[in-house]
């Protein structure tokens, strides 16, 4: 009879601690996915800084948005307010993007960061566009783009910040500039890098895409030979 009751005691304990362990892991994993929430919320507040719209506001009392191209990013800017403000906003813009990858520290690592990155990044460049401190009104994302791709990958983003420097002495369009820099980036991740994450490449292609898709109104221009060039300054040589 006592043998029984121990069997039947130990039985029970274990169906206790089996219980209670199913129940911490149920806890642990919407926890996780709360943080996770709440980070991809965080990013997106990131990229809404719209560093662009506030600094020609406190800087010249104007708003981007109405000047020049209309678009709220740092090619307007350095339009607009010129060459140190431009360079401000720059930086600024690509500090967003940048951070919020980085966001993914202030989780336990595990074989979804890379997903998880992607996601944070993504949540800035849509702050970016569509930012919620000024209306929704946002920029193009490029700056923005530019840090995500930093923060991921930082060779395929400084080869693909080359062919950006390239075309743009060659054509002098910002907008052919950053287009042919987007698509370039998959082609560096795989034949140049051999990045092994597929998830990855998907991603950069969406980017490739994703320019594109925000930058349709100057692939009209382009077509119609009306898009503006920019002036590179170039030292007199005194003969």
């Amino acid at each position: 009879m006592f043998p029984l009751i121990s069997l039947s005691a130990s039985k029970a304990s274990d169906l206790i601690s089996h219980s209670e362990r199913s129940e911490r892991s149920k806890f642990h994993i919407a926890y996780l996915c709360a943080v996770q929430i709440l980070l991809f919320l965080f990013a997106y507040l990131i990229g809404s800084l719209a560093w662009s719209v506030w600094i020609g506001q406190w800087l010249q009392g104007v708003d981007l948005r109405e000047h020049g191209s209309g678009n709220a990013g740092a090619t307007n800017a350095f339009r607009v307010l010129g060459k140190q403000a431009g360079t401000l906003v720059l930086l600024l813009d690509t500090l967003k993007g940048f951070a919020a990858v980085k966001l993914v520290y202030l989780l336990p690592e595990s074989e979804a960061s890379v997903i998880m990155m992607l996601g944070l990044g993504f949540m800035s460049v849509l702050g970016h566009l569509f930012p919620i401190y000024v209306g929704f009104r946002g920029g193009k994302g490029i700056a923005t783009l530019l840090g995500v791709v930093i923060a991921l990958h930082s060779g395929a983003a400084l080869l693909s910040m080359a062919v950006f420097v390239a075309f743009l002495l060659s054509t002098r369009i910002v907008s052919v500039s950053s287009m042919a820099a987007a698509l370039s980036l998959p082609f560096w991740l795989i034949y140049k890098f051999k990045e092994p994450s597929e998830v990855l490449i998907i991603f950069s292609c969406a980017i490739a895409l994703l320019v594109l898709v925000t930058h349709r109104k100057n692939i009209v221009r382009l077509i119609h030979g009306e898009e503006r060039k920019v002036k590179l300054k170039r030292k007199r040589v005194n003969d």
